[in-house]
């Protein structure tokens, strides 16, 4: 197992390593919206496989039919994701198109409303100011309103902009049940074909090193789905107290959204927001309040901890790497720097204990194995 880290100098062969980790996540940033739905097939292939192995073994006959077994497993486990889906989708569309209905029909007085207070606020406000101060605030309103109206504009020429992009990924999300079929169906044998392609004395290392990256995609796993119980949880708690409608369908849609890093509170809370204003107005303040608190635990509290135990990193230094990633990359920065620095700490203990057993005597290599 040694024999590939006595093979080589130390220096250059880390160099390389480091250098070839780096160009490798560079080209995946370059091609993150393409390969998205086949990350997204990837994920929920890993998920999968133990169910549809433990089904393929349990149907009868035993050590017979393992092609059509496979083929029967897989397809059963898309039924049942299907039904789940189909099912829970028809009671949020339901919820959110009864309450898109009602806000439909009521917009106008709410925004004339709204509109009155906010005017009454901002009359009641320049009225305490000195007259020479009016001009300048007045003003500064103008301009900030000018300012939001070339974000509008600006965001939509983005996302004009952006369409062609946008469509490929909709191609790759419409052909992800047939690639995650075939993932499935193959997934030994396309594994055999992948390491086929490398030397005979790298494949167990190599071996070694796609464990350690299922070992932290699982725990990464493991970590959002906790997230998404704690946030339901308190959803519910909270909605319950504020007396919302469809506590429990909107605090399940808060759970389910959280497994959608960054972006998924937001949805989940908007979510929440616009039912509760179109049907009990007088408590959607509230109810954005409490997402707003929920969203500000979480993340200076839950998120580091929860992620760090997970992921074996300190609190404190997943509260920088997250900061920092989502400065340098946004989005995907916050979404994979938690994933991708447990995956190079382990990768590195990997690779420094092999070093060690390298550079020691054959007794100590011997216990070491």
């Amino acid at each position: 197992m040694t024999d590939l880290f006595t093979r080589y100098r130390r220096p250059a062969f880390l160099v390389s390593l480091v250098l070839g980790i780096v160009f490798f996540c560079w080209v995946l940033y370059l091609l993150r919206l393409v390969i998205l739905p086949f990350a997204g097939g990837l994920v929920m292939a890993y998920l999968l496989l133990p169910f549809i192995s433990w089904l393929q073994w349990h149907l009868p006959p035993r050590g017979k039919w393992a092609g059509p077994k496979r083929v029967f497993a897989i397809l059963l486990s898309f039924l049942i994701f299907l039904v789940f889906i189909g099912g829970f989708s028809y009671f949020l569309v339901a919820a959110v198109v009864d309450a898109s209905m009602i806000l439909l029909e009521n917009i106008p007085s709410i925004l004339s409303r709204s509109i009155y207070e906010i005017q009454v606020w901002l009359d009641g406000m320049l009225g305490e100011l000195p007259i020479e101060m009016r001009a300048e605030v007045t003003q500064a309103l103008v301009d900030a309103g000018n300012t939001i109206g070339q974000s509008i504009r600006d965001a939509l020429m983005g996302s004009i902009v952006a369409a062609p992009r946008t469509l490929s990924v909709i191609a790759g999300f419409a052909v992800l049940p047939f690639f995650l079929f075939f993932l499935l169906k193959d997934s030994e044998k396309l594994k055999r074909g992948f390491y086929a392609f490398f030397p005979d004395s790298f494949v167990p290392h190599l071996t070694n090193v796609v464990a350690i990256v299922e070992n932290v995609l699982g725990r990464y796993i493991r970590s959002q789905v906790m997230l998404g119980i704690i946030v339901a949880y308190f959803s519910f708690v909270g909605l319950l107290i504020i007396g919302a409608p469809f506590a429990p369908v909107l605090s399940l849609v808060a759970g389910i959204c959280e497994l959608i890093p960054t972006l998924g509170p937001w949805i989940g809370g908007g979510v929440a927001a616009v039912v509760v204003l179109a049907i009990a107005p007088e408590k959607a303040v509230w109810v954005i309040l409490l997402f707003l608190v929920i969203q500000v635990l979480e993340n200076s509290l839950l998120v580091p901890r929860i992620q760090s135990a997970y992921m074996q990193i300190h609190p404190a230094v997943m509260i920088i790497l997250l900061v920092l990633a989502g400065y340098i990359a946004g989005f995907w920065g916050l979404l994979l720097v938690g994933p991708m620095t447990a995956t190079f700490v382990e990768i590195g203990k990997y690779i420094r204990r092999h070093y060690q057993l390298a550079a020691a005597g054959p007794a100590e290599q011997e216990a070491g194995k």
